[in-house]
């Protein structure tokens, strides 16, 4: 199949790619289930993905499952997960992904505001019950889909979905706010950012492909798409935790894998438990993003796990925006979030929407195939997009004149202190380049005298002592941070608190906590 959505043709639907992928390559293996023994480790080729997921679709069909049909599930990563969704795809049901570890508060907003009719679950999982949660939320269609699916003759199903641009998809936005949005998204697209990604990131079929993070997250369509129009397979984790999970991964030989900042760091610390064996042998590169990359870690991952690192700029109203190629050069990968595809422009404007020229800071703003349709809440969807169309994202960055973007910060993330902005991460990339600090977030907060006083919060490393308020302002002193730029507030903890999908930094419990 072709590289990109555009080129496709017309407004294919996930269905389709799935289809086209079974005749072209029935027999390859696309879904690799890595368990605790090996013995129990489960293989689904192209073909019989197809033919299942029509099986499981006729099954939904006889319970009520209509094309337009919400239908919420709440499933871990494992190849049954991905059956439904894509018999759902096959349907033409509206689906609505909820990461398997929210609770009762994230679930019960999810199912009343999407007005889910059916609620998948995977009964009791990780010792908590989610089919006993649905049923006290008074949730509707609840059914268990961990192990075992409705399965029926595919003769009765009614023709699949015509074209990818109606929605059929609603996200929850999570991570660094307490309020969730419902964010809308169609075939086309996710499939727009899974073939660019894909094309980013030069994968082919000769590749083995990873996803040890929850097939909930936006990530999940992303990657499915990339394995369907490249015809390689994924290793699927339903649980990751190292070091645990390095044997799936040396035994079923990744090419590629990742996910996120903190994903590199947990390989990262991994590697140096034993620097002179390669941790996967096989891995040629990690590739992620959802959080911010320091350029020191991404030169320590290169040096130390002996691959390449590329590192992109995504949302969930946006899968993917901009990525770094391998083939691109040191300073880009290390400094910036890559690229965007073709169909992905990039508007860097001042606080009232006006353009700014390349080199100069300013907002984020997006247009693009990509792009979400809105959210669920229609005053949302009016604040979140300006008159031209673009989505308005709330990063701060400027545009080099190669066009790769750096991300210097987020809007909430300006820390103004006595009338001067200062950059979050600007501190923090600083930060993260002493050998005694793990990870490193910096907020803002309440000041009476200043407006906003710079709050230094550091996880450290294992085993790492901890540092003083005058050690961290005199590294920083020394590697030339501006003296208005200093924290005066240090914070010590055991761990960032972090969301359960891409484990990036929760910064509002941080101002919370600490304000």
């Amino acid at each position: 199949m072709r590289d990109t959505a555009h080129e496709l043709g017309g407004s294919p639907t996930l269905w389709e790619l799935i289809r086209r992928r079974a005749e072209l390559t029935p027999q390859r293996p696309v879904l690799i289930q890595a368990e605790a023994d090996p013995a129990d480790d489960r293989t689904l080729t192209f073909g019989a993905l197809r033919e299942r997921a029509e099986r499981v679709a006729a099954g939904l069909y006889e319970r009520g499952v209509r094309p337009g049909t919400v239908v919420a599930w709440q499933l871990p990563t494992r190849i049954e997960t991905v059956l439904l969704t894509a018999a759902l795809a096959r349907l033409g049901a509206t689906q609505s992904p909820v990461i398997p570890f929210y609770r009762e508060k994230e679930v019960g907003f999810a199912l009343r505001e999407s007005r889910a009719e059916f609620f998948a679950t995977p009964g009791v999982w990780r010792g908590f019950d989610h089919t006993e949660m649905a049923r006290r939320l008074g949730a509707h269609g609840v059914f268990e889909a961990y192990a075992d699916l409705p399965e029926a003759d595919p003769a009765a199903l009614p023709a699949p979905p015509a074209n990818g641009t109606d929605v059929r998809w609603i996200y929850w936005t999570s991570g660094t706010t307490s309020d969730p949005k419902g964010v809308l998204h169609t075939d086309r697209s996710l499939i727009a950012g899974g073939s660019c990604l894909a094309h980013a990131l030069r994968l082919t079929s000769a590749d083995v492909g990873s996803i040890a993070f929850p097939f909930a997250h936006i990530g999940g369509p992303d990657y499915l798409v990339m394995l369907l129009l490249y015809g390689f397979p994924a290793v699927l984790f339903e649980k990751f935790a190292l070091p645990d999970a390095l044997d799936g991964y040396r035994r079923h030989g990744v090419t590629t894998a990742g996910g996120s900042t903190a994903f590199y760091s947990m390989f990262l610390a991994e590697q140096r438990k034993d620097p002179a064996r390669r941790l996967i042998p096989t891995l040629r590169l990690l590739a992620g993003g959802g959080a911010p990359k320091p350029p020191e870690l991404y030169h320590a991952v290169v040096r130390e796990l002996g691959c390449r690192l590329t590192h992109g700029y995504g949302m969930t109203e946006v899968p993917m925006i901009t990525m770094g190629a391998p083939d691109d050069t040191e300073e880009n990968l290390a400094g910036t979030e890559g690229r965007p595809p073709a169909g992905m422009e990039i508007r860097i404007t001042d606080a009232d929407g006006k353009p700014l020229p390349a080199g100069v800071d300013g907002e984020v703003r997006l247009r693009g195939e990509a792009v979400c349709r809105g959210y669920l809440e229609p005053s949302q969807s009016a604040e979140a997009f300006d008159p031209d169309g673009f989505l308005i994202t709330g990063d701060l960055g400027h545009v080099r004149e190669s066009g790769h973007l750096v991300l210097t910060g987020r809007a909430k993330d300006v820390i103004i202190r006595k009338g001067e902005n200062i950059s979050a991460k600007e501190i923090e990339d600083l930060l993260h380049a002493h050998p005694a600090v793990g990870e490193a977030a910096v907020v803002g907060l309440p000041d009476p005298e200043r407006g906003e006083r710079v709050c230094a919060v550091l996880e450290l490393p294992p085993g790492g002592a901890a540092l003083s308020l005058a050690e961290v302002v005199s590294y920083l002193r020394e590697a030339g941070l501006s003296p208005h730029k200093l924290p005066e507030q240090l914070e010590v903890v055991e761990a960032l608190p972090r969301n359960e999908t891409l484990r990036k930094v929760l910064k509002y419990k941080l101002r919370e906590r600490y304000a």
